[in-house]
């Protein structure tokens, strides 16, 4: 396809609108950064090209035609294709050389990150990801030190020294053999004796260690673990196998406790266990591109799973919004 004869430029057209729009080619040619001489002369080889007078130039400021109307009309179509071009052409450039390193804790790697970053890619399919996996400590010390361009963690509070945004929160469930004689009680269990028995726990840094180690300090100091372990694979056959209880996600948990091969051990009262899932960056420094559209895509798919979640609140400052 090529342009018909006598097609004006874009410049030209530009400047008529801003004829059209000031009242004047003096302040048109102002806002352009060209002489008064210069704009009258690019008026005038639009209305060569067009065959047509577009503007009436009087002391007091210049006035469309009747055909300059209808020019102007059709010239604003046209400025609005063309930036739409640009931006989109600005758009792919960075889809295909953007790079996103993100770092993750274990919980949210396995089971949330799959369902984030699918959404992404089917919004920007050139975007590279590079995804490292780690406790919440360690996923916040990669994203100060900028080995990391943003994170996602669990736990009570947002690390020091970032800031972020809430996702929504995980439900933490306490998790026993079948055999255990908690599967027998009476009563609920309360946050008291849960904090009086030594249980299976994540390694220090984890979020989940961090969130139930804070709950049951208010009850007490919690008692020394029974076994320290760097997974929740392992912690769970660790009480499959009679080891001692455990608090996990219930994320983690939900398969082995529908096929039961552990029991869920309920708390006393109104008492619930829960972490937070946060998106982490530097300070100062929010994401862009597919780093915002990776935050807004995980605030909407969790939002929409748990719609009584917090998925919507920001947190220490800057936001992706």
């Amino acid at each position: 396809m090529s342009l018909p004869r006598g097609t004006p430029g874009l410049d030209e057209l530009d400047l008529l609108v801003s004829v059209a729009e000031l009242g004047s080619l003096g302040a048109a040619a102002r806002k352009h950064g060209i002489t008064q001489p210069a704009a009258s002369s690019r008026i005038s080889v639009l209305e060569r090209r067009l065959g047509l007078h577009v503007i009436e130039r009087g002391p007091n400021g210049s006035v469309l035609t009747d055909a300059g109307g209808v020019v102007v009309a059709h010239a604003r179509v046209v400025l609005a294709a063309a930036a739409a071009l640009v931006d989109a052409a600005a758009e792919l450039r960075s889809a295909r050389s953007e790079r996103l390193r993100i770092a993750s804790s274990k919980t949210i790697a396995d089971h949330r990150i799959p369902h984030w970053l699918a959404a992404l890619r089917a919004a920007r399919p050139r975007v590279g990801l590079a995804l490292e996996v780690g406790n919440s400590c360690q996923v916040a010390d990669l994203v100060r030190s900028g080995a990391a361009d943003m994170g996602f963690v669990e736990g009570p509070r947002l690390p020091d020294g970032l800031a972020g945004r809430e996702l929504g929160a995980d439900d933490l469930v306490i998790v026993v053999a079948p055999a255990h004689p908690w599967t027998g009680r009476r009563r609920a269990l309360t946050l008291a004796e849960l904090a009086e028995t030594a249980l299976v726990w994540r390694e220090s840094g984890s979020g989940t260690r961090d969130t139930v180690w804070e709950v049951l300090a208010e009850h007490g100091t919690p008692a020394a673990p029974a076994v320290e372990m760097g997974s929740a694979a392992a912690i769970l056959a660790a009480v499959r196998g009679g080891v001692a209880p455990a608090v996990l996600s219930r994320l983690v948990a939900g398969p082995d406790l529908a096929a039961g091969r552990v029991r869920e051990v309920p708390l006393a009262g109104s008492a619930v266990l829960s972490r937070t899932f946060r998106a982490v960056w530097r300070r100062g420094a929010p994401p862009e591109g597919s780093a915002r559209l990776l935050v807004d895509f995980a605030v909407r798919i969790e939002s929409a799973r748990r719609p009584d979640g917090p998925g919507e609140r920001d947190s220490a400052g800057n936001t992706p919004r």
